[in-house]
């Protein structure tokens, strides 16, 4: 009698633990790896009416580790997206690109090499969007300037070209890592109706990036927003 009052005391005390650490609840991973409290007003909701629609875009890729964890995250949650990628990624995984697109998601010139457009003359800008093409095989409908330097002079010879000229309206600064609650924090306080995302998936260690899209997207659904692909 004695061992078994015993293995049912140890039992109950398991038990509490697990009901307790439920009661409680653990944030999600930290960016350092630690478990990491998820700050107030960030919550999931039930779903309300809806909100308007929102567009995700990514900049800098194809990078042959961030944007496969961009894309599994696109898929977890049936979203799709607009890549603004380089020419010269293009050229190093070619085959990211293409399973990109298989999954429906669209590509957007964001020049060969990353210059500043409005540096360059006529005929380099040019030169760097007919580059870019090249190597994606054909002409997309969006052009977005890197960095989003561009003036009248750049729109003007990339609707000569018959492509969009697309910006952002919503910059979480994610390519600076203040860490993936910062990034989704900022998202959610600038999002409204027609908002395009700027995230990035090149250009540096994008794991931030990767981990803020995850909360990002259920909480955005949870506002009663859509998440709509731009036409590009």
């Amino acid at each position: 009698m004695r061992k078994i009052r015993h293995q049912l005391l140890t039992a109950l005390t398991v038990l509490l633990t697990v009901v307790t650490a439920a009661l409680v609840g653990v944030g999600p991973p930290g960016d350092d790896g630690r478990a990491a409290s998820q700050p107030p007003g960030l919550t999931l909701t039930q779903p309300v009416a809806y909100a308007g629609t929102v567009y995700l875009t990514f900049d800098d890729g194809p990078n042959l580790t961030w944007t496969p964890k961009v894309l599994a995250i696109l898929r977890k949650y049936g979203v799709k997206a607009v890549f603004f990628e380089t020419g010269q990624g293009i050229s190093y995984y070619p085959s990211v690109t293409r399973t990109l697109r298989s999954y429906g998601n669209l590509i957007g010139n964001h020049t060969w090499n990353h210059p500043n457009l409005t540096l360059l003359s006529n005929a380099s800008v040019s030169w760097q969007l007919n580059r870019m093409e090249s190597a994606l095989g054909y002409r997309p409908r969006c052009v977005r300037p890197p960095g989003g330097a561009t003036n009248s002079r750049i729109q003007a010879i990339i609707a000569a070209r018959g492509q969009r000229h697309i910006l952002w309206t919503v910059d979480p600064r994610d390519w600076s890592r203040p860490g993936s609650w910062t990034i989704v924090s900022r998202v959610l306080a600038n999002v409204r109706d027609g908002s395009r995302i700027l995230l990035h998936d090149g250009g540096g260690d994008r794991s931030q990036t990767v981990a803020a899209l995850d909360l990002l997207i259920p909480r955005l659904r949870a506002r009663g927003v859509v998440i709509g692909l731009m036409a590009c």
